[in-house]
């Protein structure tokens, strides 16, 4: 009884919600014509004509205001849209009525669920778990360690010494000093007096402190990292940070061999190896791109070669980045052929220097002879193909990069992190590719005649891919906390204006447009007003004709005498 009861009032209840939600019209033509029916004792034709002839007195200052007025408001609409519009990605009107007036005007219900829909509840539970996780694992933006990242001291403090300028964000240089506490610190370190003072170092925010602290370290040890963080921000040269890391791999292979031997005596051994392992590792990549840097690239290559064989499986350092630029440098092909082989796996995270430095191959076979007139005409051969093929594949990759290389947009300096796919990938990859791209005859012309074919293949909106994951909808936001404030941002897919902008931008301009005629011709838009006034209310007037003479006036009279 008590479920029949309880299904009895669901029932009911929904069928009021169902005449509220669909018999609102016919409440409305009630409405309509109960006003209509009591138009005589509500006097509404004496007031509408009251209402008329207040109009016929305003002079053609008071629509000149109006309008402006009208203008004025609509404009600071606009703006705040706008500002809403960029800061956030939404419009502010919109994201108000899907979020407070949908809940009242949709009738949305939030009451506990019934007992006959519980059975389904755990289905339904389960289902909205899923798809929040599908939810989270496409919107997740890594950001990953810049393999290619400068030196403070001698290349991003040398930038803001000519030009003034911050190339650094707080929130990129905070990712770098958490990576180097992950890095360069353990449990142990308070046991040894130098590695202490750079455990706190590392924590540090002000630059001299940090510095400071490292010259303190060395005069108590010979600390490999307080070497690191010297040759990272106080050598003003890149002579100078190869020397200092020189003297860091000194120290820090001495440190290496004693953890080895004591590495199974414990897990704080196993730590403090595991620390001195990463140790070695950064400052023997770092001589590498120090070597690059000076122009030995075939010192570079070997370096970067042996540290790969020696630790294989530290590939979150991505040393065969850096393996592939200076392969790049020295025109290696066949070399870096063989390193895209390896690294170029389904298996493994991709990244826009393994998709850009693939297309650049595939497009240096072609791209000497290539005529886009030619094509036309003959259609593409099966080498161009591929190259356009591996093109569009590293385009839909990271579609930023294209503007870079074409020099459609500046360049910056990269950051020391980077986004995936995102802007601040394709600025670290064009800044140091876009020399191979230049050296190859015809592979920007290539480039150029091709790019953009690629966003005719990805399906929009973007909710799949063509060859990878859908792109990410997060990397702008993250994208704009890695790179400057100075420079703008590259966001794919454009955002469409909603609508609400572009409704007030029209406001905004009509009634400024009124304000104006009527301030210059007031006569003229004063007999245009009658005119259109007249035109809009035509039909109204002969519908109430129609009805005055099948429901004359006096019939609310009638009902009153019965």
């Amino acid at each position: 009884m008590a479920e029949a009861g309880t299904g009895f009032l669901e029932q009911l209840k929904s069928c009021i919600v169902w005449s509220w939600t669909y018999l609102w019209t016919l409440w409305f033509f009630i409405m309509l014509f109960l006003v209509y029916i009591l138009r005589v004792p509500l006097k509404i034709n004496d007031n509408l004509t009251t209402v008329s002839m207040f109009l016929n007195t305003l002079t053609p200052k008071f629509y000149v205001a109006l309008t402006g007025t009208s203008s004025l408001i609509s404009g600071l609409i606009l703006i705040f849209e706008w500002w809403y519009f960029r800061k956030y990605g939404t419009s502010f009107i919109e994201q108000v009525s899907v979020s407070h007036l949908r809940p009242l005007l949709g009738g949305m219900d939030n009451s506990a669920p019934s007992a006959a829909s519980a059975a389904n509840g755990d289905a339904d539970s389960s289902r909205q778990s899923i798809h929040y996780c599908v939810f989270l694992f496409m919107t997740e933006c890594k950001v990953w360690r810049n393999p290619l990242n400068l030196f403070r001291g001698a290349e991003y403090n040398r930038y803001t010494w000519v030009t003034g300028r911050e190339p650094l964000t707080y929130y990129d240089m905070n990712l770098s000093a958490q990576d180097h506490q992950t890095f360069f610190t353990c449990d142990t370190d308070h046991l040894r007096p130098a590695d202490a003072i750079m455990q706190k170092a590392w924590r540090e925010r002000n630059p001299q402190a940090r510095i400071s602290a490292a010259h303190e370290a060395l005069e108590l040890n010979e600390c490999a990292t307080a070497y690191i963080l010297l040759a990272e921000e106080e050598a003003t040269t890149i002579v100078e940070a190869e020397k200092l890391f020189k003297q860091a791999l000194k120290a820090g292979e001495g440190c290496y061999r004693r953890s080895q031997q004591l590495q199974h005596h414990g897990a704080q051994y196993e730590a403090q190896h595991r620390r001195d392992t990463n140790v070695l590792v950064y400052i023997k990549r770092r001589l590498a791109m120090c070597a690059r840097k000076l122009g030995r690239t075939r010192e570079a290559v070997k370096m970067m070669r042996d540290l790969m064989k020696e630790f294989p499986l530290l590939s979150m350092f991505n040393i065969h980045e850096n393996l592939l630029e200076a392969l790049l440098e020295l025109q290696a092909y066949a070399d870096v052929q063989a390193v895209l082989a390896k690294y170029d796996d389904i298996s493994l995270p991709k990244s826009a220097t393994i998709c850009y430095t693939a297309a650049l191959l595939k497009a240096r076979a072609v791209s000497d002879k290539f005529s886009p007139e030619a094509a036309s005409r003959r259609g593409l051969s099966t080498a161009e193909m591929n190259a356009v093929e591996a093109i569009h594949r590293a385009v839909e990759f990271n579609p930023h990069v294209p503007k870079y290389l074409l020099e459609m947009k500046s360049l910056i300096l990269p950051p020391e992190h980077i986004l995936k796919r995102g802007d601040s990938e394709a600025i670290a990859y064009a800044f140091f590719h876009l020399q191979h791209w230049k050296r190859v005859e015809g592979a920007l012309n290539l480039l150029h005649c091709t790019w953009e074919g690629t966003f005719r293949m990805i399906p929009y909106p973007l909710e799949k891919g063509h060859l990878f994951y859908p792109y990410p909808i997060c990397t702008e936001t993250a994208d704009r906390e890695l790179l400057p404030s100075f420079h703008e941002v590259s966001v794919y897919p454009k955002k469409e204006l909603p609508f609400f902008i572009l409704f007030t931008a029209g406001l905004c301009s009509f009634t400024a447009m009124l304000a104006l005629l009527t301030h210059q011709f007031p006569e003229l838009m004063g007999v245009f007003a009658k005119a259109f006034l007249s035109t809009l209310f035509a039909p109204l007037n002969f519908v109430m004709e129609k009805v005055e003479s099948i429901l004359p006036s006096s019939l609310w009279h009638q009902l009153t005498r019965i």
